[in-house]
């Protein structure tokens, strides 16, 4: 878990942002709406990407959207199980950022509209 050092003290992070591809833009606003309606996302940016990857011994091409999605460290298992469910791909990217250093009033923000669950 990232670190932050406040008053000399040091402080566990407790943002995070879930990074996640997807085939369609379809697809992505519909598990990003899911994932904001159980409150486990304050919010999630979705936007085109040209990935290339491995695939069958091969390196393949493809247009792909990508999100990232605001939350706090304590939902990212709920998230990726969630995204996992509804995703279209077999092995979908689901990863996580610790963040550091955002305004306390985003990361207020981000941490009362994901509490509670």
């Amino acid at each position: 878990m990232a670190k932050s050092i406040k008053d000399g003290k040091i402080m566990l992070a407790f943002m995070i942002t879930a990074y996640v591809t997807f085939g369609s833009k379809k697809e992505a606003e519909k598990i990003a709406l899911a994932l904001l309606k159980k409150r486990l996302i304050a919010c999630a940016n979705i936007f085109p990407v040209d990935s290339r990857y491995w695939q069958n011994g091969k390196i393949e091409s493809q247009q792909e959207y990508a999100m990232l999605a605001k939350s706090q460290k304590r939902h990212f298992e709920r998230i990726k199980a969630l995204v996992q469910a509804m995703h279209s791909y077999e092995v979908p990217c689901v990863v996580c950022y610790d963040i550091s250093g955002a305004s306390a009033s985003y990361s207020g923000w981000v941490r009362e509209e994901t509490s509670g669950h």
